[in-house]
């Protein structure tokens, strides 16, 4: 009996590493310096990428300086220019004034959102 409760821990705590593992941050993250202030799971300085998934699950738009975007666009937006007041007093910097990182935002934008609630 203590064999087969033991055996059914470990498949549980390989089930969770296993989960844990699919779920890293992007490389792209890591280049862009995403993870400066935000990690997939848990709030850093800024919330946690599945925070933002739940979020803005089923909103098809994001408003920005008064003006109405589709979701993604606007969430790029956002992180491309920066800003504060979604998620509390921290202000998010600027990431891409100069719009040369529009793509890469974007793949981490839908990365994001795509994550599952946990």
């Amino acid at each position: 009996m203590k064999s087969i409760i033991g055996s059914m821990v470990a498949v549980a705590g390989l089930m969770v590493a296993g989960s844990a593992m699919a779920e890293e941050m992007p490389a792209m993250a890591k280049k862009l310096n995403c993870t400066a202030c935000h990690a997939i799971d848990r709030k850093v300085v800024g919330p946690s990428w599945r925070d933002i998934a739940i979020k803005y699950r089923g909103v098809g738009k994001f408003t920005y300086s008064g003006k109405d975007y589709p979701l993604v666009e606007g969430l790029v937006v956002k992180i491309s220019k920066g800003g504060f007041g979604n998620w509390g007093t921290m202000p998010m910097p600027p990431n891409d004034t100069t719009g040369a990182k529009q793509a890469e935002i974007t793949e981490l934008v839908k990365f994001a959102l795509g994550l599952p609630a946990k």
